[in-house]
């Protein structure tokens, strides 16, 4: 299992680790409306899941744009921002920030992508800071558990995994 830190402790990530050349696993979240979201929704494109602890901070907030700026750039893929914040306080967020190329989804309230991704901080019951690309045939070709969860993820290296998946 990876080994991360928030604000330089030791945190318990619960879940599987997934790992690149697996199937993604499915999961279920809230978009802003309350709407469950599942992987298949977005079947068929190449995926950029980044992964959040809360949208309301600014290591966050900055990979968030820097994802919706990057991924509107590169056709056919969808860029997902995870985290477990409540569906309105994102909705607040994005109505705020008029991102366009990224769709900000919940994990609050089943833990279900958490789990399934191994991103869960047992310890403060958010997601840990990742990034993953899946295929359009749901297999992960990227997969960063970023080691401190208060820094950045390897954008370039993602984004290359996004476009190498096309």
């Amino acid at each position: 299992m990876a080994s991360v830190t928030f604000k330089n402790e030791p945190v318990t990530l619960v879940g599987t680790e997934v790992k690149v050349g697996e199937k993604a696993p499915d999961f279920t979240v809230l978009a802003n409306d309350l709407s469950p979201v599942t992987l298949s929704d977005t079947k068929g494109s190449v995926r950029i899941i980044s992964v959040v602890p809360s949208i309301d901070t600014g290591v966050c907030d900055a990979q968030t744009r820097k994802f919706n700026e990057e991924a509107g750039k590169i056709e056919g893929v969808t860029v997902l921002t995870i985290s477990n914040d409540l569906p309105f306080a994102q909705k607040r967020w994005c109505a705020a920030s008029g991102l366009e190329n990224v769709q900000v989804l919940s994990d609050h309230r089943d833990l279900s992508f958490g789990e399934a991704y191994g991103v869960l901080m047992k310890e403060l019951r958010l997601l840990a800071r990742s990034v993953f690309v899946i295929d359009s045939n749901d297999i992960v070709t990227y997969a960063e558990y970023v080691p401190e969860g208060t820094t950045h993820p390897d954008y370039e290296a993602a984004l290359a995994a996004a476009k190498a998946a096309k």
